[in-house]
């Protein structure tokens, strides 16, 4: 980083000292979701609003947009005016939202995943719809501010926040058309292959397989793709998510004894977000142009290490020989049917467990419910019955009731 004008060195390290303290906020929120006891939950819970609420009133400092005006007044570098454009923007997005707000937000969206984790597995619609139309309440509320400052509409608004520039007349035209041939395509490709199935049947890896076994194959696998865990690690949570610092990247994953292909490519799917993240600029950590601003690139970069690296002819010749000193050696492990496995187009409930074909539909799927949800169209009640609608149209499957 060169040399730096005094106001902006001033603004440079407010935002460190932010930087920092978001450091530990992400893993105070990786610990609730790996390590945390069950109780912990409501004191985890208040010790995060209060560093939510720590770092936005840092955001909305009554100085700042004096310095940020008078930083612009000072020669700087290409970069450094990138930085300040990045550190105005996220004033502008926080100065719309009260603190209060940032405190509801925060407690309601730790109260109702963590209730997901136990309503999810007992199929319980009804106890989580109380938590989720408090944190829907708030999202509107959100929306509805972003919207009034930015002059877009409500759900433009929220999804500028994670995609800069990106709105719904743009999502509306990419999944207009795709709505037209996926679920067709899906129809063909699953066709196909039943037919190409009957004729070399398909062999299934023979389980169980040991979860031990399972995350040593999955930390091979990630040193493979070159994830650095002298700067991150592995973990186990209800959802896989990739969270912490560039510098300390904090990875989970979830296993199961009977299907270790679910747990192997979860874990390469988020070695895609770790390396992004492990190669984001380092001379510029601790500032606004050094984090990840494109929500969009971030998942390309995950989606192509699990679907276009991860199926790749190549990779598979590297993993067979690795699942047989995981797990022992068996027929399903050749490398011809390992392909095939791996690139069999299965529609599912689960989008993190869905193949390169049904992805995007479940993408769809969920787009389909929460602008309209955002934007007041429909309420939480009405979600069962578009779920089952959608799935049945874009995936075929049926999910009434589940």
């Amino acid at each position: 980083m060169s040399e730096a004008t005094p106001t902006y060195q001033s603004l440079s390290s407010i935002w460190t000292r932010m930087h920092n303290l978001s450091h530990l906020q992400s893993i105070a929120g990786w610990d609730q979701a790996a390590n945390m006891p069950p109780k912990g939950n409501e004191a985890r819970a208040a010790a995060l609003t209060e560093m939510a609420t720590l770092l936005h009133r840092m955001r909305t400092d009554r100085q700042l947009p004096e310095q940020l005006a008078r930083a612009e007044q000072e020669p700087l570098t290409a970069m450094q005016r990138a930085n300040l454009r990045e550190m105005k923007r996220q004033w502008h997005a926080s100065n719309a939202l009260p603190e209060s707000l940032v405190q509801r937000r925060q407690m309601a969206s730790s109260r109702c995943e963590h209730a997901w984790r136990t309503q999810r597995p007992a199929n319980d619609w009804a106890g989580f719809l109380g938590n989720f139309r408090e944190v829907l309440a708030i999202a509107r509320e959100e929306a509805s501010l972003l919207a009034t400052q930015t002059g877009l509409r409500k759900y433009d608004a929220l999804m500028d926040r994670f995609e800069p520039g990106m709105t719904c007349t743009q999502v509306d035209r990419v999944f207009g058309d795709l709505r037209q041939w996926l679920p067709g395509l899906i129809q063909q490709v699953t066709a196909k292959q039943a037919r190409e199935h009957r004729k070399e049947p398909l062999l299934e890896p023979l389980g169980p397989f040991a979860v031990s076994a399972q995350r040593t194959l999955c930390e091979h696998v990630m040193r493979l793709l070159g994830f650095d865990f002298e700067a991150g690690r592995l973990d186990v949570s209800t959802h896989p998510f990739c969270g912490g610092v560039p510098e300390d990247v904090r990875m989970t994953t979830r296993f199961r004894e009977d299907d270790f292909l679910g747990s192997l490519m979860g874990t390469v799917h988020e070695t895609g977000h770790g390396r992004y993240e492990q190669n984001l600029p380092r001379d510029w950590l601790g500032q606004p142009v050094a984090e990840a601003r494109s929500m969009a690139l971030h998942e390309s970069q995950s989606l192509s290490f699990e679907m276009q690296l991860g199926s790749h002819p190549g990779f598979v010749q590297h993993l067979a020989p690795m699942l047989e000193q995981a797990f022992g050696a068996q027929p399903a492990f050749a490398p011809h049917n390992l392909m095939r496995l791996m690139t069999r187009v299965k529609p599912g409930f689960i989008r993190v467990d869905a193949d390169e074909v049904t992805y995007p539909a479940h993408i769809m799927l969920r787009y389909e419910i929460e602008r309209p949800l955002i934007e007041g169209e429909i309420e939480p009640e009405d979600v069962p019955a578009l779920w089952d609608a959608k799935m049945m149209e874009l995936l075929g499957v049926d999910t009434r009731g589940n």
